[in-house]
């Protein structure tokens, strides 16, 4: 049963949504902010299960089309979905409740992009917008909000009701530095989503799914090296504006095994072969970043 559900919800591909989180916290640790992990924990228990139940919703639907088999019968795999997705909802709506507006606006951004990705009369995964809308959401608003959950309230901004009116106050250099530590992981992850769709572009175009490699066709592979290449760029950016420390810098050795990897890529688009080169680029540069960020304080 539990090997089946793991299976599922594809629970090896959580490597994502765990390794954003670290960054997060590695980030935090570097600035020597306490960590409320009550809240914490909650934060990312809500989201690794909404990334399951995402997951989970698109295999049920995949499976009315693909011709593969479900791991459960259709109306048990239907109720897990609900009840992931009630779990996630109630764990979310206990953090707005020790928290604000905002983490309610982003979490419910994130509930809504998790049930429109694989739901509704045109799927966000059957259009050109997946690599985008995975990317953001897991590798930017996921640990903007583990942030936000844990910086001094205003750190970044602030949400209110004045006399009838919505304030919205924003505060330019944190929000920045947030991007560029984020930058990263959008990136890597739309890197994962990109590979994954080139190549699996002519059986998703067999059963009319036209992801962003179906347009690009063999521009795609050119996007795919530029993701990793702006992954550098910004933590290079978090240096030279004084957002990070220069220990940072030392993240360029890993151009090498990328590069490596994405020549790889680039000669052979292939499931099993070549898609693991993707993942691996993905834990070679947020691991290496989370390690920087963690050392920092013990070399200073």
């Amino acid at each position: 049963m539990i090997k089946r559900f793991l299976s599922f919800v594809e629970i090896r591909t959580k490597v994502t949504t765990s390794c954003s989180f670290l960054l997060a916290l590695a980030y935090l640790e570097y600035r020597a902010q306490i960590i409320d992990w009550t809240l914490t924990l909650i934060f990312f228990f809500s989201m690794m299960i909404m990334d399951c139940a995402t997951t989970a919703t698109n295999n049920y639907m995949d499976t009315k089309t693909n011709g593969l088999p479900l791991q459960f019968e259709r109306k048990t795999a239907l109720r897990l979905i609900w009840l992931m997705f009630l779990v996630s909802i109630a764990g979310g709506l206990y953090l707005v409740y020790c928290t604000d507006l905002v983490v309610l606006l982003l979490g419910g951004l994130c509930f809504l992009s998790g049930v429109l990705y694989t739901w509704g009369p045109v799927p966000i995964s059957r259009m050109p917008l997946g690599e985008l809308i995975s990317g953001v959401v897991q590798g930017g608003v996921g640990p903007f909000l583990a942030l936000y959950i844990n910086m001094p309230a205003g750190t970044y901004m602030t949400l209110g009701f004045s006399k009838g009116t919505i304030v919205l106050s924003l505060n330019v250099l944190p929000l920045i530095a947030v991007l560029l530590l984020t930058i990263p992981p959008m990136c890597t992850i739309a890197g994962i989503m990109l590979a994954n769709n080139i190549c699996d572009r002519e059986r998703d175009i067999a059963v009319q799914r036209y992801t962003l490699a179906y347009y690009l066709k063999r521009k795609a592979l050119y996007l795919f090296a530029g993701l990793y290449y702006t992954c550098y760029a910004a933590d290079v950016l978090l240096v030279v504006l004084e957002m990070a420390p220069p220990i940072l810098l030392l993240i360029l050795v890993t151009i090498i095994p990328v590069q490596i990897n994405i020549r790889k890529f680039f000669q052979k688009q292939e499931k099993r072969e070549t898609f693991p080169l993707s993942i691996s680029n993905f834990l070679i540069i947020i691991g290496a970043n989370i390690l920087l960020f963690l050392i920092c304080p013990y070399l200073t």
